[in-house]
């Protein structure tokens, strides 16, 4: 099955909300290797945007280029209707990358001024300090952080500018859940103010709680698009767990079965056809037990997606 077989492609909608970054036809190489294929991709005011892929599937260059940080190979990058390096347009935009370092002597409150002393009219250094959780900290020097304090940090100065468009790159890399939940209150409070945050992640539960919509690159393409409950329900059908004797290559035989994975004393199923599973599972192990059905998420989407794509033999960018 290809990449493209299997992408969810949901029909265009009027425009509710203006567009405030778009790639048009963007195609990015780093010497052979293809790292943006013909992208086009559409970011609309308030939204937040979930753009997930595996390593080296493109994302970091596509927020790269929405900075304004490389050149394109070819077509156009726009970030509120003008080039993305014009500092108007830069004054308007927030960042949080997991690349570059800040000085490690300065304190908390000290990066938070001198960032905010970048822009024209920024939040309130309460504010921001409030808004990452900072505020106990606020005199530590930054190398005394333990890393989920630095990656706060991070993302005080990504918004200490108040920006109208806030790229989130990894933000919750090193926190604890607790930490985890109150970043996810903040994204989402800062949406209601219509921003428009554009997150890339590893942690698939985490766009599936927050993003409005979810892009799928993999391999430099834009492979799946649509709101998280689009994408569970077009791709990914349900997932059966039990307690079988029938060993994964058996598994895998039976029609419908896309993934079979081991989940301690018994497997875990994920199948298109799960009515017919099920019966085919009885039918061959009189003796199974332990079964559950259950619908898919968002994780289980993501790897039907981008394996697809992989067994495929595309090289990777």
């Amino acid at each position: 099955m290809s990449a493209t077989s299997v992408a969810v492609q949901i029909p265009d909608s009027p425009v509710r909300n203006p567009v405030v970054a778009s790639l048009e036809a963007v195609n990015k190489n780093y010497g052979p290797v293809r790292a943006l294929r013909g992208v086009n991709f559409r970011v609309c005011a308030g939204e937040i945007v979930a753009l997930l892929g595996p390593n080296g599937a493109g994302k970091t260059t596509a927020v790269k280029l929405f900075l304004g940080l490389m050149p394109t190979g070819s077509g156009k990058v726009r970030v509120f209707d003008g080039d993305p390096t014009n500092p108007e347009n830069r004054t308007r935009t927030g960042a949080m990358l997991q690349v570059g370092r800040v000085p490690e002597t300065l304190r908390v409150r000290e990066h938070i001024d001198l960032f905010s002393s970048y822009y024209r009219n920024p939040m309130r250094a309460s504010e921001v300090l409030k808004a990452a959780g900072l505020e106990k900290i606020r005199d530590r020097k930054f190398a005394e952080l333990s890393g989920g304090q630095k990656q706060r940090v991070l993302f005080a100065l990504a918004i200490c500018g108040d920006p109208d468009l806030l790229f989130l790159d990894e933000p919750t890399v090193g926190l604890d859940v607790e930490a985890r939940r109150l970043l996810w209150d903040e994204i989402r409070q800062l949406a209601d103010r219509g921003k428009t945050v554009v997150l890339t992640t590893h942690y698939l539960q985490e766009a599936d709680a927050l993003a409005d919509r979810v892009a799928v690159i993999n391999q430099g393409e834009i492979i799946a698009e649509g709101t998280p409950a689009e994408i569970k329900a077009q791709t990914t059908g349900k997932k059966i767990r039990c307690i079988t004797s029938l060993d994964p290559k058996s598994l895998r035989q039976i029609p419908g079965i896309s993934e079979v994975r081991n989940d301690r004393e018994a497997v875990e199923i994920h199948a298109w056809e799960a009515e017919f599973v099920v019966r085919e599972l009885l039918n061959r192990d009189l003796h199974l037990s332990g079964l559950e059905v259950t619908s898919a998420g968002l994780e289980e989407a993501f790897l039907a997606l981008t394996q697809s794509g992989a067994r495929n033999g595309n090289s990777a960018s």
